[in-house]
């Protein structure tokens, strides 16, 4: 094991979890109640709970290489995405879900490139991307265009869930679709009416996270 992850294991143990402890421990007896499904890339520069200044228990989250939604049909056999979305909606009632790209995406650079043969589950998996891609050159516009396309894409996927489509009809699950520009730390959210990306402090928001918790949060990263 290296040396700097037991570090931040014991930082962790030491520093962190004294002062979540309870909070923890509420959330083991009363079972977690997050309001918000966080469907997110792999990418390490992306980090949800520093991203949204959220603490132990409010998010739920996916993550996976280009923050993709597989087909309800199960026709491409088991998969864990598909499952938590499931569990998110029908085991949690989660009221939100946010599908968040991100730019300078790998797994949307990828679909512009020739995959070695042996990634056969990686090009089998970035098809679900497949129909967001322009048939242009993959200058840097084009691309972050491809990674909002994407976003549609999979919220429109979203929609073929049975359990997803019901709630957002009934006006109990909302569907957000982000683009996390990394360089800038900004986030440009899908305007339904006009099909744009636009600043997300353009939009209505919930109130923020109470500050204490959330510098409490932060303070671990850095």
């Amino acid at each position: 094991m290296p040396r700097e992850l037991v570090f931040r294991l014991s930082r962790f143990r030491d520093h962190y979890f004294p002062r979540f402890e309870q909070k923890y421990r509420e959330l083991v007896a009363r079972g977690q109640h997050p309001s918000t499904l966080f469907i997110g890339c792999s990418d390490s520069r992306v980090v949800p709970h520093l991203l949204m200044g959220c603490g132990p228990g409010e998010l739920f989250i996916v993550r996976n290489v280009g923050n993709l939604v597989p087909p309800y049909d199960a026709s491409h056999g088991y998969h864990g995405s598909a499952a938590a979305i499931e569990f998110a909606v029908l085991n949690l009632a989660v009221t939100d879900i946010v599908v968040c790209g991100h730019s300078h995406c790998g797994a949307i650079q990828a679909l512009y490139q020739d995959l070695p043969a042996e990634a056969r589950h990686m090009r089998k998996w970035l098809e679900l991307a497949r129909e967001a891609v322009l048939p242009v050159r993959a200058s840097g516009d084009a691309l972050r265009r491809v990674e909002q396309r994407s976003v549609v894409l999979q919220l429109e996927r979203l929609l073929t869930f049975p359990m997803v489509r019901a709630r957002v009809e009934d006006g109990t699950l909302f569907l957000h679709g982000w683009h996390y520009i990394i360089e800038d730390g900004r986030v440009l959210e899908l305007d339904a009416r006009s099909g744009a990306f636009v600043p997300l402090e353009a939009s209505p928001v919930k109130p923020a996270p109470d500050p204490d918790e959330s510098a409490d949060l932060l303070g671990t990263y850095l």
